[in-house]
Parts: structure tokens; C-alpha cells; sequence
């Protein structure tokens, strides 16, 4: 790591979404400076987009990036993940922090490239992180330090929040958070659908749907009250919300969700061992 008066310097392999998402996080969050960001990527219109949003650099080479960097932070597809590391291993040294948002692919995979000293972190973020409000979970290995613990978190944190885990629970992280916003996305769309059933305009309806679940969201991490409590709090006896709780159980809402997130676990496992 640079010196205590010296900015972070972080290095992003691939600049697509999520990469760009992050790097403008760390910016506006005050964990670096725009001028200590880089981001390689083939694509030239990705480069120029990463360099725009975020203000950092995008170059087209993965070795001056690693050669310029502290924080390397791997954001390709999991199908070109061993490239890369094949590509950077021998300029991988002791100061580098490798952080992976590659899905699926375990930090056994780095290790086998890198070596088991290399300081790892394996990330599994969400989509919300592309609007500040993601979900992330993140396993150490390697060499990784709790001072590597501390830093990821804090990265992560500039995007939303961040959570450390085993590596053996971030399949269930996906299930439940990384494949979360799809599930949610229905149950606003249903929602919506449901407000035009009883006459409303169709644009009305899924705004009205939309800051629903954002209320309700805020609700449940802003005042730590168990999703039952707050529930309650809104069924009064024989009232209109417990005869809509009733009509949701009889079409098995909850059963069908936590259904969903075993499924989508499920198959990450399965992803996760061809890899």
C-alpha cells in the first residue's frame, strides 16, 4: 500500500458496469483520487465510457495496469478470467491486492495462477452497486490480511454494503442478493400489473410500485425492526392489508421466493464447479 499522505492507486481489469460503477463510487467517496484510477479493457468505446464516468484512465494494455496499481481489482467474464491471470501473474507482486467480482469463479482458480501467498478477495456484488445501493459479500484468501478485510469493505462500502463471509456461503450471497434485484424486479412488475387491474394508469401504477419496495426497504434498514414487526405494524384486524396478506399466502408468495433464492443457489454451485 502507498504511503499514508499518498492516494490508493486502483487498478481495474476490464471497465465495463460494474467496474465503472465502483471506480466512480471510490471517487465520489473520497477513498481516491480520479487521477489514481486505471481501467483496461479491449473495447475502446468501454475505455472512453469508464474514463468519462469515472474520471480515471482507460487504457487498452492489463500489464501497465497492474504495473500502476496497488488494488487490482479483476472485472472480466468469468470465461476469460484465466487469460488474464495467465497474462498479469509474473508482475502480481507482494503489494497488490487482487479482488475478483468475477462470478463464479473461486479463489482456488487465483491461487492456482498467482500462487498461495497473493493477497485475494473474491467478490460477489449485485446490480443495485450501478446506482450506490448494492449488496456485496466478499471471502478473503490466499495472504489476504485483515487489514485487506478492512479495505475491501471499505471499497465495497462506497457503493453500498459490504459483508464478509466463508467463500463456501457466497453461492448462497448469489441466490439471495446477486440474483435478488431480478425476483424483485417481478414483484414491482406484478404490483404494477396489479394497480392497473384496479383502473390505475399504467405509468402511475409502477411508480407507485417502485417507491413501495424502496419505502419498505428503508423501513426495514433504517429502523432494524424484523420484516414481521413492521408488517404487523400495517395489518390492523379485518382491515384492507391482512385481506391482501391473505390472498398472497394462498398464492404461496413466500414459498415460491425462498424457493427462488435455494434454485438460484443451487445452480451457482453447479456453475461454480465448472470453472
Amino acid at each position: 500500500m502507498p504511503a499514508a499522505n499518498e492516494a490508493i492507486r486502483v487498478g481495474f481489469l476490464g471497465s465495463g458496469r460494474m467496474a465503472t460503477a465502483l471506480a466512480k463510487g471510490l471517487v465520489a467517496a473520497r477513498f481516491t483520487t480520479a487521477e489514481s484510477i486505471l481501467g483496461s479493457d479491449p473495447s475502446a468505446t468501454t475505455r472512453e465510457a469508464f474514463a468519462r464516468t469515472s474520471g480515471g484512465q482507460g487504457i487498452a494494455s492489463n500489464l501497465e495496469v497492474v504495473r500502476g496499481a496497488d488494488v487490482l481489482v479483476l472485472a472480466v467474464k468469468p470465461a476469460h478470467v484465466a487469460e488474464v491471470l495467465a497474462e498479469i501473474c509474473s508482475e502480481v507482486r507482494s503489494r497488490h491486492l487482487l479482488i475478483s467480482v468475477a462470478a463464479g469463479v473461486p479463489l482456488s482458480t487465483m491461487i492456482a495462477s498467482l500462487g498461495s501467498h497473493a493477497r485475494l478477495a473474491r467478490v460477489m456484488p449485485n446490480t443495485p452497486a450501478l446506482v450506490g445501493a448494492g449488496a456485496s459479500a466478499y471471502a478473503l484468501g490466499g495472504g489476504a490480511t485483515a487489514d485487506d478485510s478492512r479495505l475491501v469493505a471499505r471499497m465495497l462500502e462506497t457503493v453500498g454494503i459490504a459483508v464478509e463471509l466463508p467463500e463456501n456461503l457466497l453461492d448462497a450471497v448469489t441466490g439471495l442478493s446477486g440474483s435478488g434485484p431480478a425476483y424483485i424486479y417481478q414483484v414491482i412488475e406484478a404490483l404494477s400489473d396489479g394497480g392497473v387491474l384496479v383502473g390505475l394508469p399504467r405509468d402511475v401504477a409502477t411508480r407507485l410500485a417502485a417507491q413501495t419496495v424502496l419505502g419498505a426497504a428503508q423501513m426495514v434498514v433504517q429502523t432494524g425492526e424484523a420484516p414481521a414487526v413492521l408488517k404487523d405494524a400495517v395489518a390492523s384486524p379485518g382491515g384492507t392489508t391482512i385481506a391482501g396478506l391473505h390472498a398472497l399466502e394462498t398464492g404461496g408468495l413466500r414459498a415460491a421466493l425462498m424457493n427462488a433464492v435455494r434454485a438460484a443457489t443451487l445452480r451457482s454451485r453447479e456453475l461454480g464447479e465448472t470453472a
